[in-house]
């Protein structure tokens, strides 16, 4: 469910690029606009850690981590990721900075439940 989830946040993320893109007129890069760098950088960020993430949490499930183990690899990683992009797309610290801790709590209770579980 979690994967599902992920991917499905991943075509959100991306099609506002796409749209956001056109409506611009910015093939590559963000060019000047702030707009479109935040939309980007969100994307790119979701990109770059959730993949991981799945995978340790995947790992995990597969050597039978306790389910409550898996639920907070999820939750942190749902509630974390969702935070992070409020954040990065309103231009709100407050927001991505908790956002990041969630995702990077993730990535260490699915290393945690790899190494010791």
């Amino acid at each position: 469910m979690t994967a599902a989830l992920a991917a499905v946040a991943l075509v959100v993320l991306s099609i506002r690029v796409s749209l956001y893109r056109k409506k611009v007129g910015v093939k590559i890069g963000f060019g000047e606009d702030v707009a479109l760098m935040r939309r980007i950088r969100a994307q790119g960020n979701f990109i770059e850690y959730v993949p991981l993430a799945l995978i340790l949490l995947a790992l995990a499930e597969y050597r039978q981590a306790p389910t409550a183990m898996l639920w907070t690899i999820a939750g942190l990683l749902i509630v974390g990721r969702g935070l992070h992009v409020a954040g990065i797309l309103t231009a709100r610290t407050p927001l991505s900075a908790p956002g990041m801790v969630g995702t990077y709590s993730a990535l260490l209770v699915g290393a945690a439940a790899l190494a010791f579980g």
